[in-house]
């Protein structure tokens, strides 16, 4: 999980984008858009995500992996960890490379889409960020991933149409 942000030209802002991906199957799978972006936020997004996996009644729960960010080293989400009884991990300061699943996804968020709009209003970035996070999910194709946009392969892992693939991390 990270964090990123782009200006408003029009509202002359910041919006902030806090964003879960799984590094199995590269799905986004939830976010917080907003114009602040706090450890509460975090918190939220990280129930969501557990909901939407099906793991909060599961003994396996995922490690999440963020940088030194002020939520992610917030005492509310420290709490929020031990009550979703989940393993935070946080990268060394200076080495995004260890968490370069999700980097990797800021870096094509910034060139697919954050440089190819100037955003007037804060709607129009929320639209236009979320469609792409959508195309991203279900037509971006991944060469790590059998050339599949993410809910391909998931859905072709749960099939058992092709091998899942060894994640390093």
């Amino acid at each position: 999980m990270s964090l990123t942000s782009r200006w408003v030209a029009g509202e002359h802002r910041f919006f902030f984008l806090m964003s879960i991906i799984d590094v199995f199957d590269r799905v986004i799978i939830t976010y917080h858009h907003g114009l602040s972006c706090e450890a509460r936020d975090l918190v939220q997004i990280t129930q969501e995500a557990l909901m939407k996996r099906q793991l909060f009644d599961k003994a396996n729960k995922p490690v999440i992996r963020s940088d030194n960010g002020p939520q992610f080293i917030s005492h509310r989400f420290a709490q929020a960890c031990e009550r979703f009884k989940i393993v935070h991990e946080r990268i060394p300061p200076k080495t995004p490379n260890k968490n370069a699943h999700i980097e990797s996804f800021h870096a094509i968020l910034e060139i697919e889409c954050y440089q190819r709009h100037e955003f007037e209003s804060y709607k129009q970035a929320y639209e236009i960020v979320s469609g792409f996070i959508h195309n991203y999910n279900h037509n971006r194709i991944h060469g790590s991933i059998y050339d599949m946009s993410p809910y391909e392969y998931m859905d072709a892992v749960r099939k058992k149409a092709v091998d899942s693939k060894t994640i390093k991390v």
